[in-house]
This record gives C-alpha cells, sequence and structure tokens, in this order.
C-alpha cells in the first residue's frame, strides 16, 4: 500500500476514533467534575452564578481530559493500523 494510500483509508477511522473521543472524554470528564465539585453539572462560561475560579477551573480540567483521551485514543487506533497493516499511518 503506498504511503498517501495508508493516510487515505486510515482518515475515516481517524473520524470516527476522534467522535469516540469526544464522547468518552465527555463522559469522564462529567464524573470527574461530579466527584471533585460534588456538583452534578459543570458551569458553563456564561453561568451568571458561578465565578471566575470555579469556570476556569472546569474548563482546564474538561481541556486536559480530552487531550489526554484524544492522544490515547488516537495512538491506539494507530497501533492498531499498523498490526493489521504492517505500516505506521501518516
Amino acid at each position: 500500500m503506498s504511503r498517501g494510500m495508508g493516510r487515505a483509508a486510515y482518515k475515516p477511522v481517524g473520524v470516527l476514533l476522534g467522535l469516540a473521543a469526544g464522547t468518552v472524554a465527555g463522559a469522564i470528564f462529567r464524573q470527574v467534575w461530579t466527584m471533585t465539585a460534588g456538583d452534578g453539572e459543570a458551569p458553563s462560561a456564561t453561568d451568571e452564578d458561578r465565578g471566575w475560579g470555579e469556570i476556569l477551573a472546569a474548563a482546564a480540567l474538561q481541556g486536559a481530559i480530552f487531550a489526554v483521551v484524544r492522544a490515547a485514543v488516537d495512538r491506539g487506533g494507530a497501533v492498531g493500523v499498523r498490526r493489521l497493516t504492517g505500516r505506521w499511518p501518516d
């Protein structure tokens, strides 16, 4: 399989893995937020009743969780493609 063909073949897999990563990261974030803040719902940036600290902490936590889950899913997908095809996706 040519280098360009491998990249094209991995593209739809990468998109599906990205969607799955977002769903998983959102579920993890909701659980972590509930455990740490004791509140079932994380604040939105426009929540008038929440302070800057709480809103920024929630955003930082959500971003960190999303980045870790996305990296783990992307890496796992690349390893899986290499096992199936013998080539690392570009």
